[in-house]
């Protein structure tokens, strides 16, 4: 294991980009170790070693971000409980793993469902950031798991935390709205009832989503 590691290492400092490296840093990405690889050569890296749920738990536990997209790419699907799910989650998380996270492990999830509607009545807004992202990503691959998903929880749940401090929570609320209401017009439909209040209000944050979701499903 220690020479696939090594091997593994030795392919990202050949691939490894000094300029993006630095430039995430400057925007506050910050991992012990950042080769600035980008994900299609990380996703090629990946296709050498397989899937293996050993080597995924070793890539995942090191502070390095290369390592870290890694383990999303070759953890076994099988072998992924919904007790790993909420242990790799409750790391601080940057958007870009918790989009690796969902692209490439969470959305695949037999149980998925069950970690959205979890994780968004969880007290922590990185957790509930990363239930609404996991649904966006299900409507995104159309998955059947959605119509397991209670919309109407969801959707109120997502409208609260529009107030919510954090810029990226209240960002993937929004996308809530927007990747739930473009599976249908049903959808669309439903949302727009949810935020029809926002027409009356005087939060300025409510007029803008509100205009935005009017524009996105075409109902100016």
């Amino acid at each position: 294991m220690n020479d696939i590691i090594k091997q593994i290492r030795t392919d990202l400092r050949l691939s490894m980009n000094g300029a993006v490296s630095a430039s995430m840093r400057d925007k506050g990405v910050n991992y012990r170790m950042n080769f600035g690889v980008g994900i299609p050569r990380i996703k090629q890296i990946s296709e050498k070693y397989g899937k293996d749920k050993q080597l995924a738990e070793i890539l995942w536990s090191e502070d390095v971000r290369e390592l870290k997209i890694l383990a999303t790419m070759i953890y076994p699907l099988e072998e992924f409980s919904i007790e790993d799910a909420n242990k790799w989650i409750s790391v601080n998380l940057d958007q870009e793993m918790r989009e690796q996270l969902c692209k490439n492990l969470f959305q695949y999830l037999t149980y998925a469902d069950v970690l959205v509607e979890d994780w968004i009545k969880s007290e922590s807004e990185d957790i509930r950031s990363t239930g609404y992202w996991l649904f966006a990503r299900l409507c995104i691959v159309k998955s059947e798991a959605t119509d397991r998903v209670n919309a109407g929880d969801l959707l109120d749940s997502a409208i609260t935390d529009l107030k919510g401090e954090s810029l990226m929570l209240r960002q993937s609320a929004v996308n809530v709205f927007k990747f739930y209401g473009r599976l249908s017009d049903s959808n669309a439909s439903e949302v727009m009832q949810k935020v029809s209040r926002f027409e009356v209000s005087t939060d300025s944050l409510e007029k803008e989503v509100l205009s935005m979701l009017k524009f996105e499903f075409d109902m100016e």
